[in-house]
């Protein structure tokens, strides 16, 4: 079950306004991730080693990242530009 934060919210919208392109991606490395396993496939997937909560990021391009937490049968989707922030 997914669950969207509003940064994660907020960043898509961005997206959407700025660079439609990039939001289909975005929205397609989240298909990928509640349609297969959230650790494998599209983007890169790599855990983040150094922030508390084992979050995973992958990749939209060379700077943003797709930032998310899987907990259970639930994965929350933190963010959606920038590298990760920690907190």
């Amino acid at each position: 079950m997914p669950v969207f934060s509003p940064d994660f919210k907020a960043d898509l919208a961005w997206w959407y306004r700025n660079e439609p392109k990039k939001g289909d991606k975005i929205l397609d490395l989240v298909a990928d991730i509640l349609d297969g396993d959230p650790f494998t496939g599209l983007g890169k997937p790599e855990p983040l080693k150094y922030i508390a909560a084992d979050p995973w990021s992958r990749r939209i391009d060379l700077e943003h990242r797709l930032v998310y937490k899987v907990t259970g049968n639930k994965v929350y989707f933190l963010q959606a530009r920038y590298h990760y922030q920690s907190g």
